[in-house]
Formats: structure tokens, sequence, C-alpha cells
């Protein structure tokens, strides 16, 4: 496990467990709660600002400031998979 200043980068057996991703659009933000929500594990959003959000919760995620990219923190390999369409990272 390795946390790093001002954001967390999670590093389990070697694989990157965060996406950094961008959201443009209210649809966006909705197909990313779908994916989030059909996950078994647990999402977290978090901002260059340090604010934190379940990527489960529809308040949580209308809460964040969505003009900068955003960390995406989750043991789910599947689900980090996909947000490829959003990603700013491209390599996971």
């Amino acid at each position: 496990l390795v946390v790093l200043i001002d954001y967390i980068i999670i590093i389990l057996g070697g694989i990157n467990m965060v996406r950094e991703i961008m959201l443009y659009t209210s649809n966006d933000l909705r197909d990313f709660m779908h994916l989030a929500c059909a996950s078994p594990l647990d999402i977290g959003v978090h901002t260059m600002d340090n604010q934190i959000a379940d990527g489960k919760s529809v308040l949580g995620l209308m809460a964040i400031d969505y003009k900068k990219p955003v960390k995406v923190v989750s043991e789910d390999r599947e689900f980090l998979e996909q947000l490829d369409r959003w990603a700013v990272d491209k390599d996971i």
C-alpha cells in the first residue's frame, strides 16, 4: 500500500487501483454512477481539492467539482477498466 501526498494511489500486488477520469456531462455522471452501483466493491472519487465522495452516492457525486479530472479508487479491476471512455490516464 503506497499513499502519496495530495491524492491516494493504491498499489495492491503491483496493480494500479486508481484511474484519473474527466466527466464532461450529466449523462457521463449518470453512466459513471450506474457502473459504480453495479460493482460489489467500494468506489471512491477524489478531487484535486481533497474532496472525497462515494461513487455510488448521487448526492456525493453531485457535490464534486468536475472542472478538473478526478481520481477514482477501487479494488474492482473490471470496474476500473470500464472507465476507459473518460480516462485521462490511458494505462491501467
